[in-house]
């Protein structure tokens, strides 16, 4: 038989695996022909979405204040601030730029705007900016440590460091007179994090920044991705997801038998340890994925990988499980 006979086939979208139907909660408003959604969350407070990214910005007398600027919105930024303006007869020269935390998929198109725009962060913000040295994030002038209070414009910004989360820098954002909590990377609002709960460092800090937002007074929460906001029931939600999927890995951790895989693989102990973890992580997933199925979009692409990150940082951040040789 020659090569040409046994060439692989081209795969093809029908060998891809299918997942549970989206429920219709998830969804956001239809984007515009270029790309974008706009739309007034309070006042003269905005928000912007391609539906999978969001930024916001805050329309003042003295200019606009923009809230993230994920690269995937690029030049929709810049388009949405300009369709509020000209509606409301309003400024549509960007002034400031907060940073919620460092990460590029979040701040990489902030280098779009006037150049003397002033760029605010979190000290740590400062730090890491300048040490990844890329010219779409410029480093914030303006930085602080725990709180700080703004007011640009007549406009009140409370901003809040409650320590690591789903990075080292991650920050609250609160807009009290505008009933609004901007907190990136921690709820999707209707959908289950991504990979290793949402990429984050820190899986301690990321529990707690639920407990940390509900503290809060707020109604409109804006997450930093998918199509639309989240209110105060998606908050409770996630932390009911998460609380689940910590109570279904400490189960696991309990009774999975770790002895066959270390009978069947012998002196190869990293496959014997791949295997037990990656049982562990299964057997905790599937009861909330079962759980959660219609009511959050994708716990079934999902649930397994996040609760394979929630187990090990039960097992190494707070020591459950470990046994000490006798």
């Amino acid at each position: 038989m020659s090569a040409q006979q046994i060439a692989p086939q081209t795969p093809t979208a029908d060998d891809l695996p299918d997942y549970a139907p989206v429920p219709e909660p998830a969804f956001g408003p239809a984007l515009n022909d270029q790309g974008y959604y706009v739309g007034r969350v309070e006042r003269n407070l905005y928000w912007v979405t391609d539906g999978v990214y969001q930024a916001a910005f805050l329309t003042t007398p003295d200019g606009v204040v923009m809230f993230d600027a994920p690269p995937t919105i690029g030049h929709n930024l810049q388009r949405a601030v300009d369709e509020i303006a000209a509606a409301n007869g309003v400024s549509n020269r960007v002034t400031h730029l907060i940073y919620s935390h460092h990460h590029a998929d979040h701040g990489g198109a902030a280098n779009l705007f006037d150049r003397n725009v002033v760029y605010i962060g979190h000290e740590e913000t400062r730090r890491l900016l300048l040490r990844d040295d890329d010219p779409t994030r410029p480093a914030p002038e303006e930085t602080f440590q725990d709180r700080r209070t703004l007011e640009i414009g007549g406009e009140r910004i409370e901003r809040a460091f409650h320590g690591p989360n789903h990075s080292p820098d991650n920050i609250f954002i609160h807009l009290p007179e505008h009933d609004a909590l901007f907190l990136v990377d921690i709820v999707n609002p209707g959908w289950a994090p991504i990979y290793h709960s949402n990429l984050t460092e820190d899986i301690p800090g990321y529990i707690e920044a639920s407990a940390n937002a509900l503290a809060y007074s707020w109604k409109h929460y804006l997450g930093g991705h998918v199509g639309r906001l989240g209110n105060r029931d998606d908050v409770t939600l996630h932390q009911e997801y998460m609380a689940d999927i910590s109570a279904a890995s400490r189960k696991a951790i309990e009774t999975t038998d770790p002895t066959r895989y270390f009978v069947k693989y012998g002196a190869n102990a990293w496959a014997a340890v791949k295997g037990y973890l990656d049982e562990i992580a299964a057997n905790a997933a599937a009861p909330v994925i079962e759980k959660y199925t219609g009511r959050i979009a994708a716990v079934d692409v999902f649930t397994e990988d996040t609760t394979f990150h929630v187990m090990q940082s039960i097992r190494l951040d707070l020591g459950y499980g470990s046994q000490v040789h006798p």
